[in-house]
C-alpha cells in the first residue's frame, strides 16, 4: 500500500466519481482506477462498488477509509515534524500534559531553553485522557502529573514543579467575584459543577460540600464543558489552579482549603540526556522565581 494509493482512495471516497477524483489528484483516470484496484486486491475486499464512472463505498470500505483518513493525517503530521526537526534540530524533547495551561510557563521555558541549546527542540503533546499510558509506551519524554498519579509508575524519576491550590470559578459579574477568598458558607445555596475526572483532593472537597446538603450539584463531563456551564449561568465550579489560563474571561478566587495538588514532572530513569535535565531545571527555576504567581 503506497501513500498515493491511500490518497486516491480517500479522494474517491470524497467525490464518489472516478473522473473527478483522478483530475483532483493530477493523474489519468485509467492510472487512478488501476491503483485503486491494486489497493483492493492487496487488502482483499471491495472498497468501492462501481457504477459507470461513479462509485459508492461498501460497508467495509466505509470503515477502511475512516481508518485511512486518520492514518494519513497522522502521517502528514509526522512528515511535517520530521521536516522541522531535520532542518534545525539534532534532538527532541516531548512534553505530555492534559491541557495547554497545565504548565503555564512552558512557552517561556521553551524560549529560554532553545536559545541556550538551539539544537534541541521541545514538542508539547496534549493528551487529556491517556497521557500516562502514552508516557509508559515511551511516546513522550516528560509527563506532567499529580504526585498521586506517580506512585505506581515503574522506572521513573519524579521532579517537583509546584503546588497548586483550589479555586472557585465564577462569571466576572457574579457577586462572589468580589471576594478575596471563598469559604463553604459562600457557596451554600449555589449549584456546583462536579465530575470530569476531578483529582482526589478536589473530589474530597466536592463530596464534603455535597454531604452538607446545602448546595445543589450538576455533573459536567470535562473542564471545558464546565466552563461553558459556568458561562451560561448553570452553576459555579471548584478547580485546580493549574487549569487557569489567566485570560481574564472568568474570575478565579482562592478557596479556603488545606487541600492542594502537588504537580510534578516525570521522566524515564533510562533517559540520562543532559539536555533533558537542563530543560527540567529551566522549568523548575521559572516556577521557583514566580513565588507570588497564583497557581
Amino acid at each position: 500500500m503506497t501513500t498515493k494509493q491511500i490518497d486516491y482512495c480517500i479522494e474517491l471516497a470524497r467525490t464518489l466519481n472516478f473522473s473527478r477524483a483522478a483530475e483532483n489528484t493530477f493523474v489519468s483516470q485509467p492510472t487512478f482506477s488501476y491503483q485503486v484496484k491494486l489497493l483492493e486486491d492487496e487488502v482483499g475486499f471491495k472498497i468501492f462498488e462501481r457504477n459507470g464512472k461513479g462509485a459508492a463505498l461498501t460497508p467495509a470500505g466505509q470503515q477502511f477509509v475512516t481508518y485511512l483518513s486518520g492514518m494519513r493525517q497522522d502521517m502528514k503530521r509526522a512528515i511535517e515534524q520530521g521536516q522541522n526537526f531535520s532542518a534545525r534540530y539534532t534532538d527532541n524533547i516531548t512534553v505530555s500534559m492534559m491541557v495547554r495551561q497545565a504548565i503555564y510557563f512552558l512557552p517561556e521555558a521553551i524560549r529560554i531553553f532553545e536559545k541556550e541549546q538551539p539544537g534541541v527542540q521541545v514538542t508539547p503533546l496534549f493528551q487529556y485522557d491517556n497521557g500516562v499510558e502514552s508516557f509508559l509506551k515511551d511516546e513522550s519524554d516528560i509527563l506532567f502529573a499529580l504526585i498521586e498519579q506517580t506512585k505506581h509508575i515503574p522506572g521513573i524519576n519524579v521532579h517537583k514543579l509546584f503546588d497548586s491550590g483550589i479555586y472557585l470559578i465564577v462569571n466576572k459579574n457574579d457577586p462572589l467575584a468580589k471576594k478575596n477568598i471563598i469559604t463553604d458558607e459562600d457557596i451554600y445555596g449555589r449549584t456546583l459543577m462536579v465530575g470530569g475526572g476531578s483529582p482526589n483532593a478536589l473530589r474530597s472537597v466536592q463530596q464534603k460540600l455535597i454531604s452538607s446538603g446545602k448546595i445543589e450539584y450538576f455533573n459536567s463531563p470535562d473542564h471545558d464543558s464546565t466552563l461553558v456551564n459556568v458561562a451560561s449561568g448553570k452553576g459555579i465550579c471548584l478547580a485546580p489552579g493549574f487549569l487557569n489560563d489567566h485570560s481574564g474571561q472568568y474570575a478565579w478566587i482562592p478557596y479556603d482549603s488545606r487541600e492542594c495538588f502537588h504537580c510534578v514532572l516525570c521522566t524515564h530513569k533510562t533517559d540520562s540526556r543532559e539536555s533533558l535535565a537542563a530543560f527540567i531545571k529551566t522549568l523548575q527555576k521559572l516556577y521557583k522565581d514566580a513565588v507570588a504567581f497564583p497557581f
